[in-house]
């Protein structure tokens, strides 16, 4: 095993360069079975890299965004599938935060604990003595197979009475369920990201104690565990965390470009597309639109982790600014990928060129809710000052 437990960007990267041979040969079988192969995920947990986000009195690394999301970016550029299952599972420990000490500990028992879930629909909690009984279909559990535990959101129920909030909004919990408790329900058939195995997850009056469960709201305190600057900026590294996968995927795509042009001709031509001036304009775009995408999304994290580690929570306007960068990041890097797509013609459409893969995989991930366009839409109520309907920014 690797040794990164010195949470640093060349550790990290080292780690992944050295099970860089596993995901590559296990890509085609991700994609063609609509799984992660347990061979990546074990890959990926022995090296340590699912404890990126999870505390150091867990075991855990703790590290800061910016070298977590450079990790995602880069097994990203090898497999989209393995850094958008890494990145979600990762995704997960900053939630415990909103945990007592005793359900986060339960939970975290093994450190190297491969967590997933999804939020909507919320299940329905019916409140039962010690804890509630949970019921519901959950779909785009990502890893769902390789999981030890399932995160989600569910509203509670009296009996059949959904309880209400003083606002009149239904009550919902943060919910923390072992998945050996729970039924996959393998139908992941997907234009992208076949290889992420984003099954749903199928439960039916499970017992959840109430130590496993948190409220949604607006956080007051933390767990003992979660005092470090990490977790003052509650969930904003795990939505930004959905940004590195797309600009990998398009790192990759320039990159395979870059190796074509010289070997490929259009068809009936002499000239390569390295000596055609269209395809050199798209390389200069490409490489430009996706350069200034991460510029922006890494200063955006390092100008709220400047704040984190002098001891301020993460305000509204921190959080736009890493919700405008990390939206605006998959929208370019999926731009690039369009380019190159563009570029190199027939050779986009067969199974046996990545080209395909990276077109489709990049524009799946345009569509998942805390990333796509509408989000600029509720940055921009928020700036309006009209009512926002997207409710996560009070988190």
């Amino acid at each position: 095993m690797t040794d990164v437990c010195r949470p640093n960007v060349p550790s990290l990267l080292n780690a992944v360069r050295e099970i860089e041979p596993i995901i590559r040969a296990h890509a085609s079988q991700a994609e063609s079975e609509r799984d992660l192969p347990d061979s990546v995920a074990k890959a990926l947990r022995e090296h340590g890299l699912y404890r990126l986000w999870r505390p150091k009195a867990f075991g855990g690394l703790e590290v800061d965004p910016m070298s977590a999301l450079r990790v995602f970016e880069e097994v990203s550029r090898i497999d989209s599938a393995a850094g958008w299952n890494l990145q979600l599972s990762c995704a997960v420990d900053p939630f415990l935060a909103w945990f007592t000490d005793e359900g986060a500990q339960e939970i975290l028992q093994d450190q190297n604990a491969i967590l997933g879930g999804a939020f909507f629909p919320p299940r329905q909690a019916v409140a039962v003595d010690g804890g509630y009984r949970v019921t519901g279909q959950t779909p785009f559990v990502s890893g769902a197979k390789q999981c030890q535990w399932f995160f989600g959101l569910a509203q509670i129920f009296d009996g059949t009475t959904p309880r209400l909030a003083i606002s009149g909004e239904p009550v919902t919990l943060f919910t923390a369920c072992p998945s050996s408790e729970a039924v996959i329900v393998d139908n992941w058939r997907t234009l992208g990201m076949r290889g992420t195995g984003s099954h749903d997850v199928l439960m039916t009056d499970m017992f959840v104690p109430e130590r496993h469960t948190a409220l949604l709201a607006p956080r007051q305190t933390a767990g003992g565990a979660y005092q470090g600057p990490l977790y003052n900026l509650t969930i904003w590294p795990p939505v930004a965390s959905l940004a590195p996968i797309a600009t990998g995927i398009a790192r990759a795509a320039i990159d395979e470009l870059l190796n074509l042009a010289g070997r490929k001709s259009p068809a009936y031509t002499v000239k390569p597309l390295s000596d055609r001036s269209g395809v050199q304009l798209i390389i200069g775009e490409a490489e430009a639109m996706l350069g200034a995408a991460r510029a922006y999304l890494y200063e955006s994290l390092q100008h709220v982790w400047d704040k984190a580690v002098s001891g301020q929570m993460i305000d509204l306007s921190g959080k736009i600014k890493v919700q405008l960068a990390a939206t605006h990041a998959v929208e370019a890097a999926a731009k690039a990928v369009d380019l190159v797509h563009a570029a190199v013609g027939t050779t986009g459409i067969r199974d046996e060129h990545p080209f395909q893969r990276h077109f489709r995989d990049v524009h799946t991930i345009t569509q998942h809710g805390f990333i796509s366009r509408s989000r600029y839409e509720s940055v921009g109520q928020l700036v309006l000052g009209v009512p926002v309907e997207w409710p996560f920014y009070t988190l």
